[in-house]
């Protein structure tokens, strides 16, 4: 248990650093960091590790050293400008136990622009909210890990054990990034993933699902169009069907999500198709991401959607003769459910009250996180614990610092108590 008067000393050390916290982490916040984009953002984090003497590994990620893992999500595009940053400190002499604190630099494209108050990276604030793409997911809880460590520096200690700040890219598609940092040898004893929770610990995550189907039709001049065979037209029943798996999975309540009212999710999230407009289209191309419960295995899934794709094109004329392409790409992510890790939270439950005045609430997402990669693949507990947002992956996304000054008092407090503390 954390020493009473050193857990006073800790908050007041993160209220004092906080003007600072909020100043870099906006500043973060307005370099855009979108897939393939992130590189500048990856500087950012780098400098600040070296800037705290951390031995700084910034490296870009090589598919092939990954792709055999348990975990690798395929990808669809060029890796040529996908770095990680890590920064380790070590400690003296090891009297703890390791941490890791993982974040994720990428972000979701912003939509159209003219549907943001302002530029989605024109970072700014307005009451206790900072604004902008990626400041809520999750820019300011990756900031926040590095505040947290700057709150022990600013008393003379620092963690009695080895602490990792990871900041990692492909959280958003892939989770490639984190499975990097795994392949790269880094483990610990347990990892914080600071994701905008709403100030609550995230104890299961659904498991996620990108794929895309692929139709072909017959095109003919639209003058004769009942000849041809119209290929976005046949993508609706396809798509009518998967809604209706969907539907299906959703009435098997898992007991995780009795509350919830419907987890399984499927959405239809991009669509193209056809050539010209006086032609019946030939082709055409729907991606979807879906979403499972723990105990579905990614081959059932996939037997699943190939089945049910299968089955509707057998009812229409010409795709019975001429069945769609299911192509997977980015997220195979399996479920996860938050095991072995009653000691971490068993840190993690007093920090949160001494940070919060208030007991730690606990969760569970029809989203998923890169918390599966430590609990699954390398036996290491995650607690994904971090602040209140709202809107993100939409218009106005926004971060509450009240809410985040609390979370990053608790991250503090939970490494205190979990690594240690030794002077500098």
């Amino acid at each position: 248990m954390l020493d009473q008067s050193l857990a006073k000393d800790i908050i007041t050390a993160v209220s004092a650093g906080f003007d600072t916290q909020v100043r870099e982490t906006q500043a973060l916040t307005a370099l855009p960091s979108l897939r393939g984009q992130e590189a500048t953002a990856q500087d950012f984090m780098a400098q600040h590790y070296r800037a705290r003497d951390l031995s700084v590994d910034h490296w870009k990620i090589n598919v092939e050293d990954i792709q055999h893992l348990p975990g690798f999500s395929p990808v669809a595009v060029s890796y040529e400008n996908a770095f990680n940053v890590v920064g380790a400190y070590r400690p003296r002499e090891v009297k703890g136990r390791s941490l890791i604190l993982n974040g994720h630099i990428d972000v979701v494209p912003t939509g159209p622009h003219d549907l943001w108050a302002r530029p989605p990276f024109d970072s700014y604030i307005s009451g206790d909210w900072l604004y902008g793409r990626g400041s809520g997911d999750m820019k300011a809880g990756l900031y926040g890990c590095l505040a947290a460590f700057d709150a022990l520096d600013r008393l003379g200690l620092r963690p009695a054990a080895p602490v990792y700040l990871q900041s990692v890219v492909e959280e958003e598609c892939t989770g490639n990034g984190a499975l990097a940092c795994l392949q790269r040898g880094y483990r610990a004893d347990a990892a914080i993933i600071p994701e905008p929770m709403g100030d609550s610990l995230l104890t299961a995550q659904l498991g996620v699902m990108w794929f895309q189907v692929k139709l072909r039709g017959k095109p003919v001049h639209v003058a004769y169009a009942g000849s041809g065979s119209n290929a976005i037209e046949a993508a609706y029943p396809v798509i009518q069907a998967l809604h209706a798996l969907e539907e299906r999975w959703n009435t098997e309540k898992h007991e995780i999500w009795q509350e919830h009212r419907h987890p399984i999710n499927f959405v239809v999230s991009r669509i193209e198709g056809g050539d010209w407009t006086s032609s019946v289209p030939a082709w055409c191309t729907f991606d979807m991401r879906i979403s499972f419960y723990p105990g579905m295995e990614l081959a059932r899934v996939r037997r699943d959607i190939e089945e049910t794709v299968r089955s509707a094109a057998a009812g229409h004329s010409y795709l019975a003769n001429n069945p769609p392409q299911v192509v997977y790409h980015g997220f195979q992510a399996e479920p996860y459910v938050l095991m072995n890790g009653d000691a971490a939270i068993a840190c993690l439950e007093p920090a949160h009250r001494l940070a919060f005045d208030a007991d730690l609430p606990k969760v569970a997402t029809t989203a998923t996180t890169d918390a599966r990669f430590f609990g699954l693949y390398a036996d290491t507990p995650a607690l994904v614990y971090g602040p209140l947002s709202e809107d993100i992956h939409g218009f106005d996304e926004r971060v509450s610092l009240s809410s985040l000054k609390k979370i990053t008092a608790g991250m503090a407090l939970f490494m205190a108590d979990w690594c240690g503390v030794e002077k500098k």
